[in-house]
C-alpha cells in the first residue's frame, strides 16, 4: 500500500499543476492527425504495436503517431494526466490507482494488447525443471509491487510455494540490472523479459525454464488508455488509432515470427534478426497477444486479485469504471483480413 500511496501523491501533484494551466492546448489537440503515444518501455513484447507503425497502418488512417518511452507505468500515467501525452501504453493497474485517487477525469482503458506476463524464469541449469526445484532458492524478481513481481508471487502460490517462506524473492536489484546481477552470480534464478532472456540463453549464461505468463493465466498486462475527456473529444481519432492497431495485431497473428521480426527490425537496431525471430516465436508460443483490443472482465478481475494478494489493492474496482471497449469492438468489426 505504501507504493500505492506514493503513486497517488505524484498523480495528485501533477493534476493540481495541470489544473492551474489554461489556454495550453497540446500540438495533438490542435492537429487532428497527431497522437502523442507514451509507452511504458520499448520491448519486443509489444511487437504488434511496432508492426502497426512499420507497416504504415497508422498512416493509412491519416494519423501521425509520435512514440516516446515513459520509462515506467507511473511516469506514463503522469504524462497522460498532465496532457504531455494523449494516449498511454502501460499496465492497466495505473488506471486503477488513478481512479482510486478520486480524479473526475481519470484515464480509462480503451484497448488491450498483451494478455499475459511477458517475463520468463531463467535458471543456471538446463536440466528438466519443476516448480518444486525453487524450494529454498532465491529468485531475482524485480521491483516490489511491480506487476512482474506480483505475478511471480501469484504463480508461486498457485504452485504451492509461499514467497518468503519456501522461496526468497530478492527485490533489491533494479530491473535493468537484473541480468548482469544474475550473470555475476547473484540469485539461483531470475525473471527476465525478452529479448534479454533469449540473449542470456544464447550467450550460455542461463536457461529459459518457464513462462510466468503461461502459468499465471490471462491477465490484461499492457493496455492503451486516455483521459475520458480526450476519448470523448477525439472519438474519431481514437477510432482510427484502434482500427490501425487491430489491423497490426491481426497481421502479426497471421504471419510467421521471421516475417514479423523483419518488419519490426528497425525498432530494435541493436538486436539481431535471429534473436528477434526467436523472441517473437516465444511470445507466439505462449499466446501473449490479444486477438483484438477488447479487454475481458474475467481477466481484469484476475489482475486485481494478483494486486490484492500482493497487498497493493484493498478492494476490486468495477470493470466499467476502468474499461470502455467501445472503440475496440468497433475496430474489430472494421478489421481488414485481406492483407
Amino acid at each position: 500500500m505504501k507504493r500505492y500511496l506514493r503513486y497517488l501523491s505524484a498523480v495528485v501533484l501533477v493534476c493540481c499543476l495541470a489544473g492551474m494551466m489554461t489556454g495550453c492546448g497540446s500540438k495533438s489537440q490542435q492537429n487532428n492527425n497527431v497522437i502523442k503515444l507514451c509507452e511504458v518501455t520499448h520491448s519486443v513484447f509489444y511487437a504488434p504495436l511496432y508492426a502497426t507503425i512499420e507497416l504504415g497502418y497508422f498512416v493509412d488512417e491519416g494519423l501521425d503517431v509520435e512514440l516516446t518511452n515513459g520509462g515506467g507505468a507511473d511516469k506514463v500515467m503522469i504524462a497522460v494526466v498532465s496532457g504531455d501525452a494523449d494516449i498511454g501504453f502501460a499496465g492497466p493497474e495505473a488506471c486503477i490507482y488513478t481512479c482510486l485517487q478520486g480524479q473526475k477525469d481519470h484515464p480509462k482503458v480503451f484497448g488491450q494488447l498483451t494478455k499475459r506476463d511477458g517475463s520468463f524464469l531463467i535458471g543456471r541449469s538446463g536440466e528438466a525443471f519443476c516448480w518444486e526445484d525453487l524450494k529454498g532458492k532465491t529468485i531475482l524478481g524485480g521491483r516490489k509491487g511491480g506487476v512482474p513481481e506480483m505475478t511471480l508471487e501469484y504463480v508461486l502460490k498457485k504452485k504451492g510455494l509461499q514467497p518468503g517462506v519456501d522461496v526468497t524473492i530478492d527485490t533489491s536489484v533494479q530491473f535493468d540490472m537484473m541480468a548482469g546481477a544474475f550473470v555475476g552470480g547473484n540469485g539461483d534464478y531470475v525473471t527476465m523479459f525478452e529479448p534479454t532472456a533469449t540473449e542470456t540463453e544464447l550467450a550460455g549464461n542461463g536457461y529459459v525454464l518457464a513462462s510466468v505468463g503461461e502459468e499465471s493465466g490471462e491477465i490484461p498486462y499492457t493496455a492503451f488508455f486516455a483521459r475520458q475527456s480526450y476519448l470523448k473529444d477525439q472519438d474519431d481519432k481514437v477510432s482510427r488509432f484502434a482500427a490501425a492497431l487491430t489491423r497490426g495485431m491481426e497481421w502479426v497473428s497471421l504471419h510467421s515470427a521471421q516475417e514479423a521480426a523483419e518488419v519490426i527490425g528497425r525498432q530494435f537496431p541493436g538486436t539481431s534478426a535471429e534473436v528477434l525471430a526467436n523472441v517473437v516465436q516465444r511470445y507466439k508460443d505462449i499466446d501473449a497477444w490479444n486477438s483484438d483490443l477488447c479487454m475481458q472482465p474475467e481477466a481484469f478481475d484476475r489482475l486485481q486479485t494478483v494486486m490484492q494478494e500482493a497487498g497493493e489493492l484493498e478492494e476490486h474496482v468495477d470493470f466499467q469504471t476502468i474499461v470502455d471497449n467501445t472503440w475496440a469492438k468497433k475496430a474489430a468489426g472494421l478489421s481488414k483480413s485481406s492483407d
